[in-house]
């Protein structure tokens, strides 16, 4: 999870590329086609990036084991004020290396009185 919020926060390809293996499966939403392989996932993580410092990110881990790891997490936005909850299924190589990557996120509603 550092190294993931580290690549999120520097958008360095290097660091991206680092989390995944070659054929990794990258899915944005439970439903729709997947980013394929690292090049793919790199392209499109920058395509659609944060910029550092941005946002903030707490999380928890639900399940971890060499395999698999499910966490939940809390991203918040500066600007535009915004908060998302997230579930992230990660299933792992034997280096610890995403081999497929499933995210959901899901938005908070506005605050009472705060601009829509």
């Amino acid at each position: 999870m550092e190294r993931y919020i580290g690549a999120w926060n520097s958008n360095d390809p290097d660091e991206i590329g680092a989390l995944f293996t070659e054929d990794a499966l990258y899915y944005t939403e439970p439903f729709a086609p997947p980013w394929r392989g690292r090049a793919e996932i790199i392209e499109r993580w920058l395509a659609r990036k944060d910029e550092p410092g941005q946002a903030t990110f707490e999380w928890q881990p639900l399940v971890v084991t060499p395999e698999v790891a499910i966490i939940t997490g809390t991203a918040t936005y500066e600007e535009p004020p915004s908060v998302y909850s997230n579930l992230w299924v990660m299933r792992l190589d034997p280096d610890g290396r995403c081999r497929e990557f499933t995210e959901w996120w899901m938005p908070h509603p506005a605050e009472p009185g705060s601009p829509a």
